[in-house]
Protein backbone atom coordinates (compact mmCIF):
# COMPACT_ATOMS: atom_id res chain seq x y z
CA UNK A 1 0.00 0.00 0.00
CA UNK A 2 1.32 3.52 -1.10
CA UNK A 3 0.60 6.92 0.64
CA UNK A 4 -2.20 8.65 0.37
CA UNK A 5 -2.27 11.00 -3.32
CA UNK A 6 -4.85 13.68 -4.17
CA UNK A 7 -7.90 12.47 -6.64
CA UNK A 8 -9.87 14.17 -8.70
CA UNK A 9 -13.53 12.64 -8.80
CA UNK A 10 -15.90 14.31 -11.45
CA UNK A 11 -19.35 15.13 -11.13
CA UNK A 12 -22.17 14.73 -13.47
CA UNK A 13 -22.04 17.56 -16.40
CA UNK A 14 -25.27 20.17 -15.97
CA UNK A 15 -25.44 23.32 -17.65
CA UNK A 16 -23.35 26.03 -15.99
CA UNK A 17 -21.38 23.90 -13.96
CA UNK A 18 -19.20 22.11 -16.73
CA UNK A 19 -15.82 20.36 -15.15
CA UNK A 20 -16.76 20.47 -11.93
CA UNK A 21 -14.91 18.33 -9.70
CA UNK A 22 -14.43 17.18 -5.97
CA UNK A 23 -11.39 17.26 -3.96
CA UNK A 24 -10.49 13.70 -2.14
CA UNK A 25 -7.30 12.10 -1.14
CA UNK A 26 -6.83 8.01 -2.56
CA UNK A 27 -5.07 5.24 -0.78
CA UNK A 28 -4.32 1.84 -2.75
CA UNK A 29 -5.33 -1.62 -0.68
CA UNK A 30 -3.22 -4.60 -0.94
CA UNK A 31 -4.08 -5.07 -4.48
CA UNK A 32 -7.45 -3.53 -6.54
CA UNK A 33 -9.44 -6.64 -5.64
CA UNK A 34 -9.32 -6.16 -1.76
CA UNK A 35 -12.44 -3.57 -2.49
CA UNK A 36 -12.46 -0.08 -0.82
CA UNK A 37 -14.18 2.22 1.10
CA UNK A 38 -15.62 5.66 0.31
CA UNK A 39 -15.83 7.97 3.21
CA UNK A 40 -17.72 10.79 3.52
CA UNK A 41 -17.16 14.05 6.12
CA UNK A 42 -19.33 16.01 8.23
CA UNK A 43 -21.94 18.36 7.08
CA UNK A 44 -20.42 21.27 4.58
CA UNK A 45 -22.03 24.55 6.00
CA UNK A 46 -20.79 23.57 9.46
CA UNK A 47 -17.15 22.75 8.91
CA UNK A 48 -17.24 19.30 7.47
CA UNK A 49 -13.88 18.18 5.67
CA UNK A 50 -12.24 15.18 4.36
CA UNK A 51 -9.17 16.14 7.02
CA UNK A 52 -11.64 15.77 9.96
CA UNK A 53 -10.10 13.33 12.73
CA UNK A 54 -12.75 11.24 12.69
CA UNK A 55 -12.95 10.82 9.02
CA UNK A 56 -9.03 10.35 8.89
CA UNK A 57 -8.93 7.76 11.75
CA UNK A 58 -11.60 5.94 9.61
CA UNK A 59 -9.65 5.91 6.48
CA UNK A 60 -6.09 4.80 8.92
CA UNK A 61 -8.89 1.32 9.90
CA UNK A 62 -9.45 0.89 6.02
CA UNK A 63 -5.17 1.27 5.76
CA UNK A 64 -5.26 -1.80 8.42
CA UNK A 65 -7.52 -3.81 6.99
CA UNK A 66 -5.95 -3.66 3.70
CA UNK A 67 -8.80 -1.79 1.90
CA UNK A 68 -8.46 0.84 -0.65
CA UNK A 69 -10.04 4.70 1.18
CA UNK A 70 -10.92 7.47 -0.85
CA UNK A 71 -12.16 10.94 1.15
CA UNK A 72 -13.70 13.72 -0.26
CA UNK A 73 -14.59 17.08 0.10
CA UNK A 74 -18.28 18.16 -0.14
CA UNK A 75 -18.62 20.24 -3.02
CA UNK A 76 -17.88 24.35 -2.24
CA UNK A 77 -15.46 22.82 0.50
CA UNK A 78 -12.00 22.82 0.27
CA UNK A 79 -10.85 22.43 -3.22
CA UNK A 80 -14.25 21.12 -4.78
CA UNK A 81 -16.05 23.37 -7.34
CA UNK A 82 -19.48 24.88 -6.49
CA UNK A 83 -21.06 26.36 -3.34
CA UNK A 84 -21.82 24.22 -0.11
CA UNK A 85 -25.11 23.28 0.13
CA UNK A 86 -27.30 21.26 2.72
CA UNK A 87 -29.36 20.11 0.39
CA UNK A 88 -29.60 16.23 0.93
CA UNK A 89 -29.54 15.42 -3.44
CA UNK A 90 -26.59 17.65 -3.39
CA UNK A 91 -24.71 15.23 -0.90
CA UNK A 92 -25.99 12.13 -2.69
CA UNK A 93 -24.83 13.49 -5.77
CA UNK A 94 -21.06 13.97 -4.27
CA UNK A 95 -21.21 10.50 -2.52
CA UNK A 96 -22.56 8.41 -5.69
CA UNK A 97 -19.47 10.24 -7.88
CA UNK A 98 -17.30 9.46 -4.90
CA UNK A 99 -18.46 5.90 -5.29
CA UNK A 100 -18.37 5.70 -8.77
CA UNK A 101 -14.76 6.53 -8.73
CA UNK A 102 -13.80 4.29 -6.50
CA UNK A 103 -15.16 1.61 -8.73
CA UNK A 104 -12.82 2.73 -11.24
CA UNK A 105 -10.06 1.66 -9.14
CA UNK A 106 -11.02 -1.28 -7.43
CA UNK A 107 -13.31 -4.02 -7.65
CA UNK A 108 -15.99 -4.12 -5.33
CA UNK A 109 -17.51 -5.41 -2.84
CA UNK A 110 -17.35 -1.44 -1.53
CA UNK A 111 -17.86 -0.26 2.12
CA UNK A 112 -19.63 2.88 2.17
CA UNK A 113 -18.45 5.17 5.33
CA UNK A 114 -19.22 8.84 6.79
CA UNK A 115 -19.26 10.44 9.63
CA UNK A 116 -22.06 12.39 11.26
CA UNK A 117 -23.71 13.89 8.17
CA UNK A 118 -21.03 11.85 6.14
CA UNK A 119 -23.01 8.99 7.77
CA UNK A 120 -26.15 9.48 7.25
CA UNK A 121 -25.67 10.17 3.84
CA UNK A 122 -23.68 7.25 3.50
CA UNK A 123 -26.60 5.00 4.42
CA UNK A 124 -28.33 5.99 1.74
CA UNK A 125 -26.33 6.21 -1.21
CA UNK A 126 -24.97 2.76 -0.09
CA UNK A 127 -28.29 1.21 -1.45
CA UNK A 128 -26.60 -0.03 -4.95
CA UNK A 129 -25.24 -4.06 -5.68
CA UNK A 130 -21.89 -2.63 -5.17
CA UNK A 131 -21.55 -1.80 -1.29
CA UNK A 132 -21.88 -4.54 0.94
CA UNK A 133 -20.80 -3.26 4.00
CA UNK A 134 -21.92 0.54 5.83
CA UNK A 135 -19.63 2.31 8.04
CA UNK A 136 -21.57 4.72 9.84
CA UNK A 137 -20.01 6.89 12.68
CA UNK A 138 -22.82 8.80 14.46
CA UNK A 139 -25.37 9.51 11.75
CA UNK A 140 -28.35 11.98 12.85
CA UNK A 141 -31.00 9.76 13.90
CA UNK A 142 -32.88 12.80 12.37
CA UNK A 143 -31.44 12.02 9.00
CA UNK A 144 -31.52 8.25 9.56
CA UNK A 145 -35.26 5.67 7.88
CA UNK A 146 -34.37 2.29 9.39
CA UNK A 147 -36.30 0.76 6.27
CA UNK A 148 -33.28 1.07 4.26
CA UNK A 149 -31.33 -0.55 6.87
CA UNK A 150 -33.42 -3.29 7.05
CA UNK A 151 -32.96 -4.05 3.78
CA UNK A 152 -29.46 -3.41 2.91
CA UNK A 153 -27.82 -6.37 1.53
CA UNK A 154 -24.79 -6.63 3.70
CA UNK A 155 -23.44 -5.97 7.15
CA UNK A 156 -23.55 -2.66 8.84
CA UNK A 157 -21.02 -0.74 11.65
CA UNK A 158 -22.56 1.88 13.70
CA UNK A 159 -20.24 3.96 16.25
CA UNK A 160 -21.64 6.82 18.62
CA UNK A 161 -20.58 8.52 21.50
CA UNK A 162 -21.67 7.61 24.81
CA UNK A 163 -22.42 11.79 24.92
CA UNK A 164 -23.38 12.65 22.16
CA UNK A 165 -26.57 14.51 21.71
CA UNK A 166 -26.59 15.33 18.22
CA UNK A 167 -26.84 11.66 17.52
CA UNK A 168 -28.46 9.93 20.73
CA UNK A 169 -27.39 6.62 21.11
CA UNK A 170 -30.76 5.17 22.85
CA UNK A 171 -32.15 6.77 19.57
CA UNK A 172 -30.02 5.24 16.80
CA UNK A 173 -30.21 1.74 18.50
CA UNK A 174 -33.66 1.58 18.44
CA UNK A 175 -33.75 2.31 15.18
CA UNK A 176 -31.41 -1.41 14.69
CA UNK A 177 -32.12 -3.16 17.50
CA UNK A 178 -33.44 -6.57 16.01
CA UNK A 179 -31.75 -6.26 12.86
CA UNK A 180 -28.80 -9.03 13.49
CA UNK A 181 -26.18 -7.41 10.57
CA UNK A 182 -25.88 -5.03 12.44
CA UNK A 183 -22.79 -4.41 15.19
CA UNK A 184 -23.45 -1.00 17.36
CA UNK A 185 -20.79 0.48 19.49
CA UNK A 186 -21.13 2.78 22.01
CA UNK A 187 -17.76 4.80 22.46
CA UNK A 188 -17.06 5.77 26.20
CA UNK A 189 -16.56 9.00 27.62
CA UNK A 190 -17.17 10.44 23.62
CA UNK A 191 -19.41 13.07 22.51
CA UNK A 192 -20.38 13.72 18.65
CA UNK A 193 -17.19 15.84 18.35
CA UNK A 194 -14.23 12.78 19.36
CA UNK A 195 -12.96 16.23 20.79
CA UNK A 196 -12.13 14.63 24.22
CA UNK A 197 -11.76 10.98 25.90
CA UNK A 198 -10.70 7.85 24.21
CA UNK A 199 -13.18 7.26 21.60
CA UNK A 200 -11.47 8.36 18.35
CA UNK A 201 -8.30 5.82 19.19
CA UNK A 202 -11.52 3.07 20.32
CA UNK A 203 -12.87 3.91 17.18
CA UNK A 204 -10.26 3.00 15.12
CA UNK A 205 -9.35 0.37 16.78
CA UNK A 206 -12.89 -1.52 16.46
CA UNK A 207 -13.44 0.24 12.92
CA UNK A 208 -10.74 -1.78 12.02
CA UNK A 209 -11.50 -5.21 13.46
CA UNK A 210 -14.52 -4.72 11.77
CA UNK A 211 -13.46 -4.55 8.60
CA UNK A 212 -10.97 -6.95 8.82
CA UNK A 213 -13.96 -9.89 9.65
Amino acid sequence: MGMERPATIALPERPGREGWALDALYRAGIGPETGGAVIAPPHPLYGGSMHSPVVTEVAFACEKAGLASLRFDWRGVGGSAGQPSGEVSDALEDYTAALDFLEESVTPPLVAAGYSYGGATAAIAGARTTVRRLLLVSPPPAMMDATPLRGFHGKIFIAVGENDTISPPAELEALVRDLDHVTFEVLDDTDHFFAMGPGLKDLGKLASSWLES
